[in-house]
């Protein structure tokens, strides 16, 4: 959510004018994140987002992701509802971008992560996905297993900078992967970025996820995977098992595992922290220089990695 794309005041009132949310009381930039540029714009009938699509989505994925979101909307999780303007159409132009404007969920993503909030996450990344199932469109993972060696290889040798011998490892890391990476899993859509800073709370209870732009119809656990990497492991990079269990058991409250889930999560949370990996490689050598957001340390993730390439079953995370 940096802002690559300048607004102003003018854009605003002629985007503005297109909708039937009255005038434009303020419009600020929201700089966090490093996918798109994102507004906070209050009008005279109250808070939206504003989104202007920047690097890595596709314009033609976004009827997916904004069809998900409405749909996911509508039957109650709580996720941002694309608005349409006054002739029905929600996606839009705005400063040579598409946009699109959406409704403002209220609530504060956590700093400080603790086991109840792993547990909210689990119960309502398996809503997301029962939910989901109802949802008619599909969309190929672009960022699976076959596309994190061209997103390494694009990022070069020059990680090695970072960490003498890092490209080699990840190299080999990659090959381990290419060669371990289950099929045959419960699919359907999932988040795919279910991030702290992606999850709203309010009273202690998850009352709003947001940031879509990587959802896409993959493997179940391959969702639940990602949030035990970006929820259980702590500043020093240790793993915290018991945010792990609690996480795992939310999940399984709503939707149980199957054994053939269970038994690929070590593998599925090894992709998962290589799927960051290589995207944060990327983007530390890529980011603007003059975009509002710091590039986050790729290495978090190696180190990440590697716990999950030492554990010895799914027992490591809480299942039995």
């Amino acid at each position: 959510m940096a802002v690559y794309t300048d607004v102003s005041d003018e854009d605003v009132d002629d985007f503005l004018a297109q909708y039937a949310l009255g005038e434009a009381l303020s419009c600020v930039g929201i700089a966090e994140g490093i996918e798109n540029s994102n507004f906070a714009l209050t009008t005279t009938q109250g808070p939206f987002i504003l989104t202007l699509y920047e690097k890595r989505v596709r314009e033609e994925d976004l009827p997916y992701f904004l069809g998900l979101m409405e749909h996911l909307a509508g039957i109650g999780i709580p996720c941002p509802t694309p608005l349409p303007g006054r002739d029905g159409r929600a996606l839009r132009r705005l400063n040579g971008r598409a946009a699109a404007l959406f409704t403002f969920l209220p609530g504060m993503w956590p700093r400080r992560i603790q086991p109840d909030h792993c547990a909210e996450v689990g119960e309502s990344l398996a809503r997301l996905h029962l939910a989901g199932a109802g949802f008619a469109e599909a969309r190929i993972n672009d960022l699976s297993v076959a596309d994190w060696r061209p997103i390494l290889e694009a990022a070069g040798e020059a990680v090695d900078d970072l960490r003498p011998g890092l490209y080699a490892e990840v190299q080999q890391s990659l090959d381990e992967l290419e060669a371990d990476w289950p099929k045959a899993l419960p699919i359907g859509a999932i988040h795919a970025d279910l991030f702290p800073d992606n999850v709203f709370f309010r009273s202690g209870h998850v009352s709003g996820i947001i940031d879509f732009y990587f959802a896409c119809t993959d493997a179940f656990a391959y969702d639940v995977a990602v949030c035990l990497n970006a929820w259980c492991f702590e500043r020093d990079l240790s793993f915290n098992a018991t945010k792990a269990r609690r996480l795992l058991a939310g999940y399984e409250r709503v939707r149980e595992f199957s054994e053939a889930e269970r038994q690929a999560l070590p593998v599925l949370s090894r992709g998962a922290a290589m799927r960051f990996l290589v995207t944060r490689l990327f983007d530390w050598f890529h980011t603007p220089d003059d975009a509002l957001v710091t590039p986050k340390d790729p290495l978090e993730y190696w180190q990440r990695l590697r716990f999950h390439a030492a554990v010895d079953g799914p027992g490591a995370y809480g299942l039995d």
